[in-house]
């Protein structure tokens, strides 16, 4: 496993204060902030580190919304409300806090599982990732073009890999449809948790996804005077998956308005079975 993934998981993991209360460190990504990504997935977590019980109960389907930028340098607490606990399903509440304010909270839902109808829609005919560049190669092999305050951050480990069928060039961007289609996995082998698993996901689903609104507009977030921001993130677990293997996120953005972006995204496994689904409003003012 990369020392970045291990590092991911680690952070995943949580420290328990009290029953409903856990403290999570930061990663910083060279932003400053701390990635939405992460609060989606520590906060999954603390919500998960309160329901026990057998059988177990995985997460099926979350909430959120981003209150505030949370600052990479401090932990963050996560309080938690057992809202409900039935037989086949459990309802959890979870604030994120710095110094006291809250920056995130999430409503999740955790099921049984049990067997049902099935149907899902097909996965787009899309090539596969082998021989796709990574957004990391990308990046170092144009890394004199990268600006500096940006360079280290574009360059740096990652842990998640991702390859991308349609790449774009953030820094000369051009009109194109709001589409994307990336495969995503993380970069090194996981241990078989399930559960770890779908916190992972929630984490990788929160790249290149609002920016696919911007694509029909020519700009991209590095444009200046963009200011992008995630307001909140839904998603919906469907079928098991692995986040060490390769996974297809088809991403596309039905409109934008009122300086907000909508993103709908779909994740597939290689042999196309849909695992979740994604939806996201964010802020895409461009100012001045």
């Amino acid at each position: 496993m990369a020392d970045v993934l291990r590092e991911l998981v680690d952070l995943l993991r949580l420290e328990r204060i009290e029953d409903t209360i856990h403290r999570g460190r930061s990663q910083d990504l060279g932003w400053g902030a701390i990635f939405g990504g992460q609060v989606l997935g520590q906060a999954l977590s603390a919500a998960a580190r309160t329901i026990a019980g057998e059988p177990p109960r995985l997460v099926h389907s979350m909430h959120g919304y981003f209150l505030r930028q949370g600052d990479a340098r401090k932990p963050v607490v996560y309080t938690v409300d057992r809202i409900r606990d039935g037989r086949s399903f459990a309802t959890r509440r979870v604030v994120a806090l710095q110094s006291g304010r809250p920056i995130f909270n999430l409503s999740a839902s955790f099921q049984v599982e049990e067997p049902g109808f099935e149907h899902a829609d097909p996965m787009p005919e899309v090539p596969g990732p082998d021989g796709l560049e990574s957004d990391l190669d990308r990046a170092r092999r144009f890394a004199d073009r990268i600006p500096e305050p940006l360079r280290k951050m574009a360059t740096a480990e990652r842990p998640i890999e991702i390859r991308a069928v349609e790449p774009v060039n953030m820094l000369a961007p051009k009109p194109m449809p709001p589409r994307r289609h990336l495969w995503v996995r993380a970069a090194g082998p996981l241990p078989d948790d399930p559960a770890l698993h779908r916190y992972l996901l929630a984490y990788a689903s929160d790249f290149n996804f609002l920016v696919t609104s911007l694509l029909p507009h020519g700009v991209s977030w590095l444009t200046p005077g963009m200011q992008v921001a995630s307001l909140d993130h839904a998603m919906w677990f469907h079928r098991p998956f692995r986040m060490d293997d390769w996974l297809l996120y088809a991403v596309r953005s039905p409109t934008a308005s009122g300086a907000r972006g909508l993103a709908e995204g779909r994740f597939y496994t290689r042999d196309g079975r849909l695992v979740a689904t994604v939806v996201q409003e964010g802020l895409i003012r461009r100012r001045g």
